[in-house]
Formats: C-alpha cells, sequence, structure tokens
C-alpha cells in the first residue's frame, strides 16, 4: 500500500482575451480549480473548470475522506467520494470536486508506476481527432470567419461556432462561417439551449443548407423529449451531454442524441468518464468529449468510443500558457506524449489571482 500523504487544492481566475457569450451566457473569466495530490514522494495533478466554491469543498469534504488511502486504488477513493457526498448532493459542485481529485489520483497513480495515462488504460489508437470551438455570439463576422478559418487553415477539418443569441443573425453568421471555411470542412453549431423546439426544428432546416452536421444543444438539454423531436426529424446529429454529472443522467440521454458528450472535469473525473464510455459502447452510441483538451487527450486515444475532442478556445488558451506539457493538434488530431507519465501536463509556477 501507498499511503495519500496530502492533498493542495487552489483556484485560479483567468480573465478571457475578450468578452464571450453564447446563447444563454456572458462571461469575462475562467476558474481553473487544481488538485496536487502527493504519495510515495510523486504528485499527482488534476483540475476542473468550476467556481472557487468547488476548491472550499474539495478542502471541506474530500481531503479527510481521501487521505491515508491506497494511492494505486483512485476506484476505491471514488467509491468512498461518492459516498462521503450523500447528504450534500451529488451534482454540481460536489461532482466537479470529485472529478478534480479523482483526475489527480490517476495522475498519481501513474506516476507511480511510471506510465502514461492511455497506456495504462490501453491505446486503441495512436491520436484523438479534435474539433476548434469557439466562434462566440460575442465575436462580429469578421472575428467568427477568421477563427474558424484559421483552425481549417491549420488543418482541423470540423469547427464549432455559438448560436441561440438571435435567430436571425445566427443564419447570417453560419452562411459567413461557411464561406470562411470552404466547402470540404465540417461544421458546427451549438445553442447551449436556447432555442424553443419548433424554432430549433426550422433553424436546422435553414443550417443544413450551409451544410452543418452537429446541432448541440438545440433545445435545453433538460427537455429530452425536444432532443428526441428534433433528431427525429433531421438529418444533422443532435448532440448533448456536457452538463452530466453522473452515469444514470447519460443513460437516460440515449435515444434523445445522436452523440453523447462527457467531460471528465465533470461526470466525476477519469473514473466517471471511463464508465461513461463503457456505456456508450453497450448502447452502441458514439461519445464526444466537451473542453479540457489536456485532459481528454489520453482518454479520447484510449477508449474506443470517442470519436473527437472539443478543442475549446478558452481552454486551449489557459492551458497553454499555464500547462507544461500541453500538446496542440497536428493534423486535427492531439497525440498523447508517451515519455511523460500521468495526464501528461503539469501546472507550471506562475502569479495567479486567486
Amino acid at each position: 500500500m501507498t499511503p495519500i500523504e496530502s492533498i493542495d487544492v487552489a483556484a485560479h481566475i483567468i480573465p478571457t482575451e475578450s468578452p464571450e457569450s453564447d446563447g444563454t451566457l456572458e462571461w469575462n473569466e475562467t476558474t481553473l480549480v487544481t488538485v496536487h495530490v502527493t504519495a510515495g514522494k510523486e504528485r499527482g495533478f488534476g483540475y476542473t473548470y468550476a467556481d472557487s466554491a468547488t476548491a472550499e469543498f474539495i478542502r471541506a469534504h474530500l481531503v479527510k475522506v481521501v487521505t491515508g488511502r491506497d494511492a494505486m486504488s483512485p476506484e476505491a477513493c471514488w467509491a468512498a467520494m461518492i459516498r462521503a457526498v450523500r447528504n450534500l448532493g451529488r451534482r454540481g459542485v460536489a461532482a466537479m470536486a470529485i472529478s478534480a481529485v479523482d483526475v489527480a489520483l490517476w495522475d498519481l497513480k501513474c506516476k507511480l508506476a511510471g506510465l502514461p495515462l492511455v497506456t495504462m488504460l490501453g491505446q486503441v489508437r495512436d491520436a484523438a481527432p479534435v474539433y476548434g470551438s469557439g466562434g462566440f455570439t460575442s465575436y462580429t463576422i469578421e472575428q467568427l470567419q477568421t477563427q474558424l478559418a484559421g483552425w481549417v487553415a491549420g488543418g482541423i477539418s470540423r469547427v464549432k461556432m455559438k448560436v441561440g443569441r438571435d435567430w436571425r443573425a445566427d443564419r447570417e453568421r453560419v452562411r459567413a462561417a461557411r464561406e470562411a471555411i470552404g466547402p470540404d470542412a465540417e461544421l458546427f453549431v451549438d445553442a447551449n439551449g436556447a432555442y424553443s423546439r419548433k424554432l430549433a426544428l426550422w433553424q436546422a432546416e435553414v443550417f443544413s443548407d450551409s451544410g452543418v452536421t452537429w446541432f448541440e444543444e438545440p433545445v435545453s438539454s433538460d427537455d429530452l423529449e425536444g432532443l428526441r423531436f428534433i433528431r427525429g426529424r433531421t438529418l444533422i446529429e443532435i448532440a448533448a451531454g456536457e452538463y452530466g454529472y453522473e452515469l444514470a443522467y447519460f443513460d437516460a440521454m440515449i435515444g434523445s442524441v445522436d452523440v453523447l458528450q462527457a467531460d471528465a472535469t465533470r461526470c466525476l473525473g477519469i473514473t466517471g468518464f471511463v464508465k461513461t464510455s463503457a456505456l456508450c459502447e453497450a448502447r452502441s452510441i458514439a461519445l464526444s468529449s466537451h473542453c479540457a483538451p489536456s485532459l481528454h487527450a489520453h482518454l479520447g486515444c484510449a477508449l474506443l468510443p470517442v470519436r473527437h475532442l472539443e478543442y475549446f478556445f478558452d481552454h486551449v488558451r489557459i492551458e497553454s500558457m499555464l500547462f507544461d506539457g500541453f500538446r496542440p493538434p497536428v493534423g486535427g488530431a492531439i497525440t498523447p506524449d508517451l515519455s511523460r507519465p500521468g495526464i501528461g501536463v503539469e501546472l507550471k509556477p506562475a502569479s495567479f489571482r486567486a
């Protein structure tokens, strides 16, 4: 047994490059919650994109649960954390807190074994395809076109833009995006649940003229009937699931979407993501990771149902600045660094506004 000795937690607030918005939300900063777990002279690193309350939750409720347990048994720690939050509510802050700790535990186990995560899990592909994601509704058309065209020119053959702020403007922006990326690149749209059912279906009909192949959260992800309604009436793939915190949520969503999305910084960590992948494999549905590309790179190369990773602009910017070992895509795919144990990235020494 290699007992876990200590857990350090921090919250870092990083301003966005410029004010951003999607169909339902506006923001100008992102909070990165980091976790370091120490055992046997190794230090595991995990993280989530959440709120500073998540860091406080870890300190108050999870540190005492995990400290002293075997660092080589992350799933036992995971189960203990699940039990510990029973009366606090497993979803939301608790799930993101468990996620960050679980990622750090897997990173630690891999470092103790001297293996990259993809090798620990079992590698099934050399590289994980990505899609460029951004195209915020706060962008001008010129900014939108520049960003999407830049990704395509850099070898990323799939790009996603935000819609939902103004349905009339959305149509013009989608046409402008197609003009910028050319006829061959795939164009995805994400409404973040901003549309009603009938408006979403109407938009899908119009978007199809611009060759849109992916419609993410055309209605609220809580409206499973609405997702099924739209999915059954368009050839565009319907995707959702990024707000899933537990396996039961994803199980209920299958049948309402063509592609299930999951985020290891939310869905109870690497342990939760692996379980979600097994569910997708059993139910013959594709899986796509949401945000946090550095975390999902190894998972994308180890789990058969994973189709691609979201190369989200905000998180790419943060991880490229703050993570040692960050790897950009080459030819539209990310290849894990097999020379680095664990998830392959470390937090750089830096000054933060907490």
